[in-house]
């Protein structure tokens, strides 16, 4: 014996249903708009080469990975690689390789004095807002 029951469809089943069958995908109107719709890549929207967009050019992000561990040998073994990012006259973001030493201090990062297991691994962000304060922020992961 066959029974099927077939109540209303959800929609997402109607999407399924249409996309398997090959139904035509009812057209949609789009009433007409004043507004141009422009694709932006890679730079702000808007010019923010004045100084008063200085806090944009301010932020700094370091990708910072750290580890450090005495081998069985006794010798102390450390790597590290962080890179820097921040942003340009048109808020067009770069990166390059940086140094253990261009972390800024208030990071949690430290690069032990003695030679102990130590791992750090995070995203410090530091900026200067429009007033000149200093703020900063780190996630750690």
């Amino acid at each position: 014996m066959r029974v099927s029951f077939r109540g209303e469809a959800k929609p997402i089943e109607r999407l399924f249903d249409i996309a398997l069958r090959g139904e035509p995908v009812p057209l949609v109107s789009v009433p007409e708009t004043p507004f141009a719709f422009q694709l932006v890549q890679d730079r702000a929207d808007v010019d923010i080469s004045d100084p008063a967009f200085d806090f944009v050019r301010s932020i700094r992000v370091f990708e910072i990975t750290y580890q450090q561990r005495r081998s069985s040998d006794g010798d102390c073994n450390s790597w590290g690689s962080v890179y820097m990012g921040s942003y340009g006259d048109q808020g067009e973001y770069s990166r390059r390789r940086s140094s253990v030493s261009a972390v800024p201090t208030a990071s949690d990062f430290a690069v032990p004095t003695d030679c102990r297991s130590y791992w750090h691994r995070s995203v410090f962000v530091e900026w200067r807002d429009y007033e000149g304060s200093y703020g900063h922020e780190e996630v750690h992961y």
